[in-house]
């Protein structure tokens, strides 16, 4: 007797509205495993999840599995090819992997049957699996820049020092625009003074002084955990402070900034005003590292740890002498 894992997944937000829920994808699968006569050995599930990527907690742990000297099932069921893969890549890399292993893949409403012409049948829908899931994650892009344009924000949290409130119904959507939240907003503009002009009693303070003095005070992030280093110098960066955020600016899956051209401006109300914010700008710039080159400031002579013997790489230091020589 065979021994069948499922494999169930459906996408993140509103892309998983139109498709099979994960409930009926786990039943189907069950059904046509008992029909074939199949043994149930493992369920694996991904909820919210694109298939663009094999970054998936439990699909990498079903492929290990498989892959493993004792693996625990030979057959993957899933409900459409599209579970598992819209990236054609990792479909050959991964079909490839498991066919070595002796694990099948099963779609149990795409019966493509076993061989050579099936592997080609697997691919084929695979590719046009791929292309639908671009044209739809091209279709969403231009609806969420549509939205941004008239001033609904779109999904994500928003920036500390704000929050989403519904502005408009339109029939099950709930359209979202953007507000000052006035405790976090004190918190940020308590941020920018400290760093430009300090608590009253001392002068200017940095970062790691700020995250202490803030939360030895009482004072917690969104999540009522305490501040960090990392998320105070965002604060002091982020220019929706100063009324100015865009939509689009990211690729979120590259990771990588867009070109200008394609940025979106949103409006979003100020929260610092422009001198405050640009003389924090400053101050982070003369303390940039890569900005500005390190020194011992408490050197007379500025080149001090800068400048370098140009045969051992050592450090050249000011030293005194008899009699005049240095």
């Amino acid at each position: 007797m065979k021994r069948a894992a499922i494999y169930a997944r459906v996408s993140t937000g509103k892309q998983a509205a139109g498709e099979l829920s994960l409930p009926d994808q786990v039943n189907q699968c069950e059904g046509f495993a008992k029909a074939k006569g199949f043994e149930l050995a493992e369920q694996f599930v991904d909820r919210g999840v694109s298939a663009r990527s094999d970054k998936r907690a439990e699909f990498q742990r079903m492929i290990n599995l498989a892959l493993s000297p004792h693996r625990p099932f030979d057959v993957i069921l899933v409900h459409s090819q599209s579970r598992l893969f819209r990236n054609t890549r990792d479909l050959l890399i991964y079909q490839g992997k498991l066919a070595e292993a002796g694990v099948s893949l099963v779609s149990i409403t795409q019966d493509l049957g076993e061989g050579e012409t099936a592997d080609v049948l697997r691919t084929v829908v695979g590719a046009l699996d791929e292309y639908q899931s671009n044209e739809t994650a091209k279709h969403v892009a231009r609806s969420m820049i549509e939205n941004a344009k008239q001033g609904y924000w779109n999904g994500a949290s928003a920036p500390f020092g704000y929050r989403t409130y519904a502005a408009e119904t339109r029939g099950a959507r709930i359209k979202k625009k953007i507000e000052t939240d006035p405790a976090e907003a004190e918190i940020v503009r308590l941020v920018f003074r400290l760093y430009v002009q300090g608590d009253g009693q001392s002068g200017p303070m940095g970062v790691k002084r700020i995250v202490s003095h803030l939360n030895s005070a009482g004072y917690r992030n969104r999540r009522t955990q305490p501040f960090r280093v990392q998320f105070i110098d965002k604060i002091l960066r982020n220019t929706a402070y100063i009324g100015e955020h865009w939509f689009n600016r990211t690729n979120s899956r590259r990771k990588t900034e867009r070109p200008k051209s394609e940025w979106v401006p949103f409006e979003i109300p100020r929260i610092i005003d422009d001198a405050l914010f640009y003389e924090a700008q400053s101050k982070l710039d003369r303390q940039h590292p890569l900005k500005t080159p390190p020194r011992i400031v408490t050197s007379d002579v500025l080149l001090t740890s800068v400048a370098v013997c140009a045969d051992c790489g050592a450090p050249m230091r000011k030293l005194t002498g008899k009699s005049g020589r240095y």
